[in-house]
């Protein structure tokens, strides 16, 4: 399905530059094909043709931008299945769950069609006061200009149109950065970008090493940076970006509440979900699972029968829920960590056991709070229990983390909820579901070490733009 070379996009155009990056099948290990790496002299290049090109971009009519979005729609439906085997052999995602996120893919570029057209400002009223009798104000909104995109691993299509679909939208030429192990869903969007007509220069996709991107965040002609990834690294691109705006969407060690009254089966359906889908390497991934003392044994020894049937291996298979963590160290890392937290005296209740980069489905209870699975990003296939007697203790425990992403909740008590919605450190609540859940259109992002900014197309077109004023002064002795 993949192809045995891919080029990078410069300037809109196909430049078959290198063939220096090696992508792996992430089940076999075996390398499937191999793609363009932009180095530093390309990405200035990049950067050089979106600073040229935020002018024509910014003029563009909101009803050619949005037929670019839609073309992008259109052709991304009829490649439908090609993107979603491509995205089971990049990143080892499940192919039911990769047709899943291609579908995601084709509603970000839908809603990112319909926001385009419908870029509002406002009338202010500024007779305040007799000093500014006959003064009216009226604001716009205006594309802020060149952006820097770098994007991750484990959503390589969605998380790329994230930002991809709402600069289109909203008129800002770009630099886009993909994961350097999962590029070729990022490379096919800029195939079917580059048909379009798009001003020269209005998008470079430019896979490129961790240092050799660093114009990306350094060059003050981009005025904008949106990175998702690792917390260490997108508070360190932060302290680098200098004037330009940062928007961050980093990690977090998500916590569902399950309360005595929540249905047991449903709760433990969505939370093995949450938990294990995607093996785990979701930064809203369910990691924390908090289920109240009365109903704690019952609840438990579901989601451990539940565990237990998963079904495991090679991502192609129909059947299979659970594939390889992204590689071998992550798969060793986590490891490490089920180990270190056993060591400390948890216990495990299932899983643990690791061949290569495929980890079991894991679950624990005990485990303690100086420990990395409690304190850190686990990200990868591995949750733990926890029982809390009343609902005050369970938002606390929420609470108490330095990540800040989202949360679920599952409660037929409608105070319940309104009191998480008021007390919980999270940038989203879900109420009857699991913290995993997002739908495109969303406002989403986190607070804490979780990021800063949102996305969902919206409020990301919102970050990507700027108000700009008008006061008019209208004389009443004419």
């Amino acid at each position: 399905m993949t192809k045995e070379q891919y080029p990078l996009f410069l300037a809109n155009k196909e430049v078959y530059l290198n063939s220096d990056l090696e992508v792996k099948d992430k089940y076999t290990g075996d390398v499937v094909t191999r793609v363009a790496l932009a180095d530093a002299g390309t990405i200035a290049d990049g950067i050089a043709a979106a600073h040229d090109a935020a002018e024509p971009m910014a003029r563009m009519a909101s009803y050619e931008r949005q037929e670019v979005l839609q073309h992008c729609v259109a052709r991304f439906r009829q490649r439908e299945e090609e993107l979603a085997q491509v995205l089971c052999i990049e990143a080892g995602k499940p192919i039911k769950d990769s047709r899943g996120e291609v579908s995601r893919l084709i509603d970000t570029f839908k809603i990112a069609a319909e926001e385009a057209v419908r870029i509002t400002g406002e009338v202010q009223p500024l007779d305040i006061s007799p000093r500014a009798r006959g003064y009216q104000g009226i604001w716009k909104r205006v594309p802020i200009g060149p952006c820097s995109f770098i994007s991750p691993f484990n959503f390589p299509l969605n998380l790329a149109a994230h930002k991809i679909a709402p600069a289109i939208a909203v008129g800002c030429p770009f630099v886009l950065k993909p994961a350097s192990r999962t590029p070729l869903g990022a490379l096919i969007i800029g195939e079917i970008l580059a048909e379009t007509d798009l001003p020269e220069g209005a998008f470079s996709i430019l896979p490129a090493s961790r240092d050799g991107a660093e114009l990306l965040t350094t060059d003050e002609r981009l005025k904008l940076l949106s990175f998702t990834g690792s917390p260490e690294v997108g508070w360190d691109l932060k302290a680098k970006a200098g004037k330009k705006k940062v928007v961050l969407e980093l990690g977090g060690n998500a916590a569902v509440i399950v309360d005595q009254d929540a249905d047991i089966e449903d709760a433990v359906s969505r939370v093995l979900f949450g938990a294990f889908y995607q093996s785990g390497q979701s930064c809203i991934g369910v990691q924390r699972i908090l289920v109240h003392e009365n109903i704690y044994e019952q609840f438990r020894q579901r989601l451990v029968e539940g565990t237990k049937a998963l079904v495991t291996g090679d991502p192609r298979k129909e059947g299979t829920f659970v594939g390889p963590m992204i590689d071998e160290e992550e798969a060793r890392r986590l490891e490490a960590w089920i180990a270190e937290a056993t060591v400390k005296g948890a216990r495990l209740l299932c899983g643990g056991n690791r061949d290569g980069a495929m980890l079991e489905p894991t679950l624990l209870e005990g485990v303690r709070r100086d420990t990395k699975l409690n304190l850190e990003e686990a990200f990868g296939p591995v949750a733990f229990l926890v029982p809390f007697g009343s609902f005050e203790e369970a938002l606390a425990i929420v609470n108490d983390s330095k990540f800040g992403l989202q949360a679920g909740i599952f409660t037929r008590d409608i105070f319940k909820a309104l009191d998480a919605w008021d007390r919980l450190e999270v940038g989203g609540i879900v109420i009857n579901d699991v913290p995993s859940y997002r739908v495109d259109n969303m406002p989403y992002g986190g607070v804490k070490d979780s990021g800063l900014g949102r996305e969902g197309v919206r409020f990301a077109m919102e970050d990507m733009s700027e108000i700009r004023n008008l006061v008019i002064r209208r004389r009443f002795d004419q």
